[in-house]
Order: C-alpha cells, then sequence, then structure tokens
C-alpha cells in the first residue's frame, strides 16, 4: 500500500461523530515508538492487542508491508471496523482476527496493545502473553496518562522482568515490558462467585465489566423478572455482560428460550462460562454481535437490556440509543422491552419513539426501570 493516510479510517459500524475519531494519540505514539521494531519484524511476528478501528493494524501493513499479523479485539464493532478500513487500504490480506487465547500468542515477538480500563483485563493479557510469547518479545503498551496508574506497572511486574515508562506526548504514554516471566500455574481467569441470592454461579474473564459483582442496574431489573411479558416464548439478554439476566430468566422461566448476545468477546466468553457453569447451555444461545445485527425483525417477545452510559471513557448516550433501536426492530408488536437506567439521564422519550409506549414501573434516586411496549 502507497500513500496511507490516518485520515481515510472511520469507525463505522460503531457510533461516528465529528468529535469521535477512528485514531487518537496513543495509536499515533505506539507506532513511532515501535517503528524500528515494526521494520525489523518478520511474517507472524507481530500481534495486536485492543486496536480499537483499526489505525495500528493498517498502519503497521502499510508502512512496513508486514504480513501475518495476528490481531484481537474484545468489541465485535471494533473488528468489523478493521475489517472495514483494511479493505479500502488494499490490507485485508496481511492480518487475521483472534480470539484471546494461545493462537494469538504463540511464539510473538512484538506485541502492541492498546491499554485496558482494568487492572483484571491487564492482568489477563500479561499472563497470556508472558505464558504464550517468545522469551525475546517486547511489549508496547501505550494509553492516555489520565487513566494510567501505578497499579499497571505493579501488574505487568508480575510477569516480565523489565517494566520502563516513555515519556509523554500528547498526553499518551507507553509502558515497555520484556523478558517475560512464564507463568507455571492456571491462568488467572476466568474467575468465578457464587452468589447464594440468586442461586447462580457467575463467571468472569478479565475484560468483563464489573467482574464477578452484581451490577446494581441489573439487580434493579431482577427485581421485575416476574412481571415481565407473560407467555413469552424467546426473550434477550441485550448487551448480556457476564449472563446474569439470561441466567436467571431461564432458572426462573422454564419455558423461555433466550439468547444472550453482547459486542465484548471478555462479556460473551464470560457468559457462556455462568451459563454452563449453572448447566443452562440447552436453554441459551449466546452470541457475539452488534446490537441484534444477527436477529431477524420482528422475532423477540421480550428484551431486557442494562445499556452503558459511557461510550469508551467518555458519557454518550449513543450507545444506549443504537440498542434502543435496535429493541424497535427485534420485538414483535405487543413485545416488551424492559430497561434500567441511571434516573437524570431521562430516556423515557427516547424509549418512547424508538419502541413504543413507555411507562416507568420504577425510579428512584439513582436508577429507573422502565418498560416500552412494541406498537
Amino acid at each position: 500500500m502507497t500513500g496511507f493516510s490516518f485520515e481515510q479510517l472511520r469507525r463505522f459500524p460503531d457510533l461516528e461523530a465529528d468529535n469521535l475519531y477512528a485514531v487518537d494519540a496513543t495509536d499515533r505514539l505506539l507506532l513511532d515508538e515501535a517503528d524500528l521494531e515494526l521494520a525489523r519484524s518478520a511474517p507472524g511476528d507481530v500481534v495486536i492487542i485492543g486496536d480499537h478501528f483499526g489505525a495500528l493494524t493498517v498502519a503497521a501493513a502499510g508502512r512496513h508491508h508486514l504480513t501475518g499479523i495476528r490481531v484481537f479485539q474484545d468489541p465485535v464493532t471494533g473488528e468489523r471496523a478493521l475489517a472495514a478500513n483494511a479493505e479500502r487500504a488494499g490490507t485485508a490480506s496481511n492480518y487475521r482476527s483472534h480470539s484471546l487465547d494461545r493462537s494469538l500468542l504463540d511464539n510473538a515477538k512484538l506485541v502492541l496493545v492498546q491499554l485496558p480500563k482494568s487492572l483484571a483485563e491487564l492482568r489477563e493479557l500479561a499472563d497470556l502473553i508472558a505464558r504464550y510469547a517468545d522469551p525475546a518479545v517486547t511489549v508496547f503498551l501505550g494509553g492516555r496518562v489520565k487513566h494510567m496508574t501505578v497499579g499497571m506497572n505493579d501488574v505487568l511486574g508480575e510477569y516480565f522482568g523489565s517494566v520502563r515508562a516513555s515519556l509523554a506526548r500528547q498526553k499518551s504514554r507507553l509502558l515497555v515490558a520484556t523478558e517475560p516471566q512464564r507463568p507455571t500455574g492456571k491462568p488467572p481467569f476466568p474467575v468465578e462467585r457464587r452468589d447464594e441470592g440468586l442461586g447462580l454461579t457467575v463467571c468472569a474473564y478479565g475484560g468483563a465489566f464489573g467482574g464477578t459483582a452484581l451490577d446494581a442496574g441489573t439487580a434493579r431489573l431482577l427485581s421485575h423478572l416476574d412481571r415481565m411479558r407473560p407467555g413469552a416464548g424467546l426473550a434477550i439478554d441485550l448487551g448480556c455482560g457476564t449472563g446474569i439476566l439470561a441466567s436467571a430468566l431461564a432458572k426462573t422461566r422454564p419455558g423461555v428460550a433466550v439468547i444472550a448476545t453482547d459486542r465484548s468477546a471478555a462479556a460473551v466468553a464470560s457468559a457462556q462460562a455462568t451459563v454452563t457453569a449453572n448447566g443452562l447451555a440447552d436453554r441459551i444461545v449466546v452470541q457475539r454481535d452488534d446490537a441484534m445485527s444477527q436477529l431477524a425483525d420482528a422475532s423477540a417477545d421480550l428484551i431486557l437490556c442494562n445499556p452503558p452510559f459511557h461510550l469508551d471513557t467518555s458519557v454518550h448516550a449513543g450507545a444506549a440509543l443504537k440498542l434502543f433501536e435496535a429493541a424497535g426492530r427485534v420485538l414483535r408488536p405487543a413485545g416488551e422491552l424492559w430497561t434500567v437506567f441511571n434516573s437524570h439521564l431521562g430516556y423515557r422519550a427516547n424509549l418512547q419513539r424508538l419502541v413504543g409506549e413507555t411507562r416507568l414501573v420504577e425510579r428512584g434516586s439513582r436508577f429507573s426501570v422502565a418498560v416500552s411496549t412494541r406498537s
């Protein structure tokens, strides 16, 4: 590829807006600092983790004509954005998407990472890299300075003999890790916790939001399970996280078939582990998807949703509205969407417009629960 430009990159099918970008200062810093190592790399040497929309992968392939790049992106929207950007750039054959497992990291010599938000997710990545990568691997991990903590250095220090920090540039900084200390025990994830109140075992991988804890919003939805769409045949846990809602619904209402869906690979892996741990694998189908894009119009009787109110690190309503719009499409007439949200967000008007008649069944100082009926 010649004439590569970051300006040609898009976020689609993720949300797009004038103030949302497909490349950031951390992408640029990672590529600049790893430039020499990228230029020296042979086919199959390079692994890229957390590439938001493909900037790292497309640039590495285009600038250095690298092939055999292995990539892991947690959100399926990131995978789809990378595929579209690589196709436009002529580098679609230069990389392959992988799951977060040994095949991603086996004998890798150079790893570029967009630092994850949580220390648990970082620990999972550090363990896998140290466990499977080449002993001479160099790992460049980049993030925004305001989101980086000393705890990240500490986690990396458990798995690598050398960890150093770069100088900051445009409010981004790198951590560079070398000398992997081979873990010999069982991988630290998934973790599991028995919730006696729910009668469920909850499982979580490092990247799953909230780990094995019961989110307060999810708890509010759970308190209304017995009121949701009597006689429902198909129910969907939209944005399922670790699968608590799907599992509780399947357990309490054995006549309902359940689909648990989330765009996050960590969430889907966690939900599948939760479903299996509770003996519900024959009742619940777990899917990685973006806003139910694989599900047919007017196919579901009931949708449960605890939507995100953050987009990356910013408060943004777009992610929730995308899910509400999808629910309006997938629900059958008279089908119900039950959702919970922070009371100050005032989503009722949006739900009324995108789904149908909406009433609040609970309004507290923190959370509101609403039911919207498809017209």
